[in-house]
């Protein structure tokens, strides 16, 4: 993973809830969630387990700009930018080797 910050969302499995989330370390991040580390977290209370999108921001301040914005979309638009990458709403921590695959 590069350095700086990651900006995703992660689904349920039937991709109704979505949840955008920041962070420096995706793959322990996304590990975090997956395990439902913190039981009364967003995540873990509506079971978003898939990480459907992430992007790579350089700086640590813009992805909190990018992560607000993300946040503040309606859903329709959402939906968009992740079928731009990720057309099937695949769970694209499974493509990663190591413990994410919880």
């Amino acid at each position: 993973m590069e350095k700086g910050a990651y900006v995703y969302f992660m689904a349920n499995d039937y991709n109704n809830v979505i949840y955008a989330g920041i962070t420096g370390n995706l793959e322990q991040r996304v590990l975090e969630h997956k395990s439902d580390i913190n039981a009364d977290s967003f995540t873990a209370k509506y079971k978003c387990h898939k990480l459907v999108y992430y992007e790579h921001v350089d700086d640590i301040k813009m992805a909190i700009v990018r992560e607000k914005q993300l946040k503040n979309w309606k859903r329709e638009w959402k939906n968009e930018l992740i079928e731009s990458q990720n057309p099937d709403w695949e769970d694209l921590s499974l493509e990663w080797s190591g413990d994410c695959r919880l």
